[in-house]
């Protein structure tokens, strides 16, 4: 799924060293958090893992593709094998729950017919069977965030990364959108969750990866993720 070789990342414009020599493998269903404090390097990992920079210096393979030689035009291809959740949810305003969901089919061409079957089926896999015709501000924050997994969701994707996920919502509904993950994760699919939320990691008992200053610097199962990685 992600194979990364003494990988390393310097920013032409500041010079600055943001990854220096990382090693990390994720093996197709595993579940893994991603943390470490801000400016750890953990950003620049994830846009190495979806193709928006590509490593200064050593290999780099998403699901099958060489990120150090991908061509251009073969990204949109790569990022199909993806699903991206993001913290700020990046609905459409003016269109449904189903409407938003069903985009994600129409940019890649799907048929009609599989987006009729496809939507509801996922929107029911997170709990949002019912909400089809309401708008993002007609729902809560948790369920805006379940909008935007049932998006990243339904081109049925290799892996699902998701970047501080749980940022905008309180402890309640974070906790309820970690076990969404793991129930994913139980039904095949590989999943990545960056973010900072010690008693969300330490409640889960998964992979913990750690990064700082550019390293990993612990890669445990069921790792805790303490006081000093804030």
């Amino acid at each position: 799924m992600i194979n990364m070789f003494n990988v390393t990342e310097v920013y032409d414009s500041s010079g600055t060293v943001a990854l220096d020599g990382i090693d990390l493998q994720i093996e197709e269903g595993e579940f893994v958090f991603l943390v470490g404090p801000s400016g750890s390097g953990k950003t620049t990992l994830m846009k190495l893992i979806t193709g928006e920079v590509r490593a200064t210096d050593g290999t780099v393979v998403v699901n099958d593709f060489d990120m150090t030689k991908i061509k251009r035009r073969k990204l949109p291809k790569m990022r199909r094998t993806l699903g991206v959740v993001f913290q700020d949810y990046r609905l459409i305003d003016n269109m449904t729950v189903y409407d938003n969901v069903a985009f994600a089919m129409r940019v890649v061409g799907a048929p009609n017919r599989e987006i009729r079957k496809r939507v509801p089926y996922v929107l029911d896999l997170v709990g949002l069977k019912g909400c089809e015709k309401r708008l993002p501000n007609e729902l809560s924050g948790g369920e805006q965030q379940r909008v935007a997994i049932a998006r990243a969701l339904v081109n049925s994707p290799r892996m699902l990364v998701a970047d501080e996920p749980t940022g905008n919502l309180d402890p309640v509904r974070s906790l309820e959108l970690m076990l969404l993950f793991e129930k994913i994760n139980e039904m095949g699919t590989t999943v990545l969750v960056v973010t900072h939320e010690k008693e969300l990691v330490n409640a889960l008992a998964k992979r913990v990866v750690t990064i700082d200053n550019g390293h990993v610097i612990s890669d445990e199962m069921g790792g805790y993720f303490g006081d000093d990685s804030e």
